[in-house]
């Protein structure tokens, strides 16, 4: 019995262990993954099931996968909103095979000691905030799949990564790595998929990358590289996608790239490669898109070319291209995309082009192209973008187009351009953008229907039209139209006046004759009116005065008499030019006649202005008796309206007028820019709101509420220029623009702004709840406001710091952009501002520029698009909020940068989709770090614009 229980021992012993050594393992795994969790935050409450409670199994946890061994083998995390460090727990399973943490707030370095985790094969931190260098990871040598991308990992990328031999997918685009690619990478033969896009990486590409055979995608874009293009990267025979853009090679493209035959997308855009385009490359006849626009490139293209039968996309646009454009084009039954613009291509557009082609999108613009527009380019019945302009072309528009109703944008001004438009062309229903001005078209434009309903700009200037001027043109949604130059009679129609979008009417040299129609003051937001050189007779109207917004206004070389409105200019005229007519009286003394230049004024019986205007002073002519008698019995009969005039006119003066009053607080000098609020509020008011809530309640009798700011800047209240940029901003009124009515500066240097009050919130407090359709009128808003600042105040009105903080939006989702003083008068470092917002060329020099409102305005646009702001510490590698951008523009998918709450509309609605990629493409040349590079306040207005329309193809970076 004794000897039976002695062999029955050891057996209970070995079953204790092997029954309980699992559950001593997954113990272990248990508190690893509990310690993982307690070293993150995890605000969504994702990891709420993984407790040690009686009975649970972390096999069961969400994100966690087992083998069959009940071990853990997955750890899937992604797109959590985790922030906080990693422990090094997670890397201390043995047998866990794939962690997936990427999309997360991750922070901190990476443990160094992955030996622990030899079990490892996929391994994703991608968009986190992780930092530090690169972890050793070279003795795991089972890893298949690497991805730190979109981090800030810096160092360099150390030489013993060539050890992972196993690897076929690395990722390590968007961080700020330094220095050369190692060369021991080309030993890594198994690799796919290597990516070092968006590093700070200098030299050249190593020789070596012929050896790796299997790869399949190559991107290393978005460096410093330089040096040529080696010729042994045309040994990777399975390469897919090679993509070196926005780098520094030189030299010519290799002829051996030609051996890439399984090659579908090439891009060496961004580069300075000189030379011809390499015959062999036209033996890819996989290739579906090629880019090498922006180099140095030239020659001619080959007909070789129609050996590319699958290509979609070509663009070799902004080079030294020259000769003809090869016929064998129209014979890539697929291409969709052809943009040559920008080079020295001459002869004729070929006459097929188009008919077999798939055509979406065609730019041949600033060339020497010769010849006709030839009449298939629209067969595909699909092309919405035609660029043709300045260019040589002849004969007529093909009818063919007339009847090509996918076209949305269409440029073929500045060419030679003969004949008259059909009546089918001005049905077309998409076309939003149409120019084709600066060419002999000719023919009487109202003897046609316009039914055009998606028109928002039009653009028929420089060529012989004749005939009246069209009631309608089948829209009320014109921003912009401009006939002028052309042989244009009659009258101006007043169904012009229903056009309440109107922002710039041009109807300079034709000749037009009768009265200005009353009804143009119904175009509320007309910022520019040019009637300039036609026959217009008659007075000027009264109601032209209201407009609100109207910056620039031209009336020269006509026929028009009677005198100056006096209250002309008291609004937000800036340029005004009435010279040549048989106007007479005296000038008004309002803001836009105060300081006019003699030229603008000439050719006329005025007088009055200051020295300025050259007009002589106006005196009182002595008449004869009878003349006296009659005057006298004229103003009896009508003195009450003259009285009621005077006094109103007299007294409106008055109030506008510089004024000092003394209170409690000791002698001010106060100056309003509206006569009701120059009536109705004291210097009492406004510092009674100053101690209060900051809002004059007093002005809700007014119709409007004022608030009022105090002038905290470093500036001398006294100084001459400071009161010049005051009442230069007084006269600013704009829809868009938040009205400063006054002024109050006192003897101790203390001084208050008062604004009107806008009813509304500050953008930067409800971005974030904001729809894609609100955010995107807000931007247009702004730019409007921008554009009237810089392109019809003169001199321009600079904003300074143009951030979120700065707009209120109202009730209708109508942006009020409100102007300080720091963008106004600051000229020394002490109230400058220096901001994300501000350019960093105007960090340094504290100059401001149109250039450097560009830059704030496109930073705005990014919060508009991310929902970030730039203050966020969740951009990477990144040094900041623009840099990320432009990463993840050219980088990610969409997802990965739009702001969530209007992700949505990018996925389920094609054109926001379009809309959002082109207004960050605009938003990036923006902020383009060269302040030549970035677009003017006009052409940002005009382009942001027509993007919420019908909008063009969304791999299109051109502002055709």
């Amino acid at each position: 019995m004794a000897k039976k229980r002695a062999t029955k021992l050891p057996m209970l012993m070995f079953l204790f262990l092997f029954l309980d050594l699992p559950m001593l393992l997954h113990g272990e795994e248990l508190e690893l993954l509990l310690s993982f969790k307690a070293s993150i935050n995890d605000p969504l409450g994702f990891l709420s099931s993984w407790t040690s409670s009686a009975g649970a199994t972390f096999c069961s946890w969400h994100g966690i996968a087992c083998n069959n061994s009940s071990r853990v083998n997955s750890i899937d995390l992604a797109g959590k909103n985790f922030s906080g460090g990693i422990s090094d727990a997670v890397f201390e399973l043995k047998y866990v095979e794939n962690i997936d943490l990427s999309t997360n707030q991750l922070l901190g370095e990476i443990p160094r000691d992955f030996l622990s985790c030899p079990s490892l094969r996929y391994l994703n931190l991608s968009n986190n905030n992780l930092t530090g260098p690169l972890p050793s990871i070279s003795k795991l040598s089972r890893l298949e799949k690497l991805d730190l991308s979109n981090n800030m990992f810096s160092g360099e990328i150390p030489d013993n990564i060539g050890l992972l031999r196993g690897l076929k997918f690395l990722d390590l685009g968007g961080n700020v790595l330094v220095g050369k690619i190692p060369n021991s990478i080309s030993n890594i033969t198994r690799l796919q998929v290597l990516t070092l896009a968006s590093n700070k990486l200098v030299g050249g590409i190593p020789r070596g990358v012929g050896r790796m055979k299997s790869l399949e995608w190559l991107y290393l874009g978005y460096n410093n590289l330089s040096g040529e293009i080696p010729g042994e990267i045309g040994e990777l025979v399975s390469l897919n996608h090679l993509d070196l853009v926005y780098n520094n090679l030189t030299g010519k493209i290799p002829s051996s790239v030609g051996n890439l035959s399984n090659l579908e997308h090439l891009f060496l855009y961004q580069n300075k490669l000189t030379g011809a385009i390499p015959r062999s490359l036209f033996e890819l006849k996989r290739l579906v898109s090629l880019d090498l626009s922006d180099n140095s490139l030239s020659g001619e293209i080959p007909e070789l070319i129609i050996q590319l039968q699958n290509l979609e996309i070509l663009h070799l646009f902004s080079n030294n291209f020259s000769g003809k454009i090869p016929g064998a084009l129209t014979s890539l039954r697929r291409l969709q995309v052809l943009q040559l613009w920008s080079n020295k291509f001459s002869g004729s557009i070929p006459e097929e082009l188009g008919r077999w082609n798939n055509l979406t999108v065609l730019d041949l613009s600033t060339n020497a192209l010769t010849g006709k527009i030839p009449k298939s380019l629209c067969n595909s019945g699909r092309l919405f973008k035609l660029i043709l302009f300045s260019n040589s072309l002849q004969g007529e528009i093909p009818k063919s187009l007339s009847s090509c109703k996918s076209l949305q944008r269409v440029r073929i001004q500045n060419n030679r351009l003969s004949g008259e438009l059909s009546s089918e062309f001005t049905k077309l229903p998409l076309i939003y953008f149409l120019d084709i001005s600066g060419n002999d078209l000719s023919g009487r434009i109202d003897g046609r229907r316009w039914d055009m309903p998606a028109l928002e700009m039009l653009n028929l200037a420089k060529n012989n039209f004749s005939g009246d001027l069209p009631g309608s043109f089948g829209t009320d949604k014109l921003l912009n139209l401009d006939l002028s130059e052309n042989q244009l009679s009659g009258k101006i129609p007043r169904s012009f006046g229903r056009l309440s979008e109107l922002v710039e009417l041009e109807l300079s040299q034709n000749e037009l004759s009768g009265n200005i129609p009353e009804e143009l003051s119904s175009c509320k937001k007309l910022v520019r009116l040019d009637l300039s050189n036609n026959q217009l007779s008659g007075e000027i109207p009264i109601s032209l005065a209201e407009l609100p917004a109207l910056g620039l206004l031209d009336l020269s070389a006509n026929q028009l008499s009677g005198e100056i409105p006096p209250n002309l200019g008291v609004e937000s005229l800036v340029q005004v030019n009435i010279s040549h007519n048989h106007f007479h009286g005296s000038l008004p003394s309002t803001g836009a006649f105060l300081a006019i230049n003699a030229s603008a004024v000439a050719g006329n019986d005025l007088c009055g202005g200051d020295t300025a205007s050259g007009l002589p002073p106006c005196k009182s002519v002595k008449n004869p008796m009878w003349w006296y008698v009659l005057t006298c019995f004229l103003v009896v009969l009508a003195m009450f309206a003259f009285a009621a005039i005077a006094m109103v006119f007299l007294r409106r003066r008055k109030d506008l007028e510089l004024k000092r009053v003394e209170n409690e607080d000791g002698i001010w000098e106060i100056q309003f820019f509206d006569s009701n609020v120059s009536r109705s509020i004291t210097i009492d008011d406004i510092l009674l709101s100053t101690r209060e809530e900051n809002v004059i309640t007093r002005g809700r009798k007014l119709g409007m509420q004022l608030v009022v700011k105090e002038i905290i800047n470093d500036v001398n209240l006294n100084s001459p220029s400071f009161w010049s940029v005051i009442a230069k901003l007084g006269k600013v009124q704009h829809p868009n623009i938040v009205r400063l009515v006054g002024i109050c500066v006192s003897e101790k240097a203390a001084g208050f702004l008062v604004y009107e009050h806008v009813e509304g919130k500050v953008l930067s407090q409800i971005l974030k709840n904001l729809s894609w359709e609100r955010r995107s009128k807000i931007a247009i808003g702004i730019a409007k406001a921008l554009q009237f600042l810089h392109g019809y105040c003169s001199p321009s009105i600079l904003v300074g710091e143009l951030s979120p903080d700065k707009v209120v939006v109202d009730g209708t989702d109508e942006p009020r952009l409100s102007l300080g003083l720091p963008g106004l008068t600051c000229t020394d470092t002490k109230c400058f501002i220096s901001s994300a917002y501000v350019a960093p060329e105007s960090r340094e020099s504290k100059d401001m520029t149109e250039d450097s409102d560009m830059y704030g305005f496109g930073v705005v646009l990014i919060e508009l698009l991310t929902g970030k702001s730039p203050a966020d510490m969740e951009f990477g590698v990144h040094e900041n909020i623009v840099e990320w951008s432009r990463h993840c523009y050219s980088e990610c998918h969409l997802d990965a940068w739009i702001d969530t709450t209007i992700r949505g509309h990018a996925g389920n609605d094609n054109k926001h989709r379009k809309e959002m990629v082109q207004t960050m493409n605009l938003a990036l040349h923006c902020t383009a770090a060269d302040p030549t590079a970035r677009p003017s306040a006009s052409h940002v207005f005009k382009t942001l614009d027509s993007y919420m329309s019908p909008t063009s193809c969304v791999s299109i970076l051109h502002f055709s």
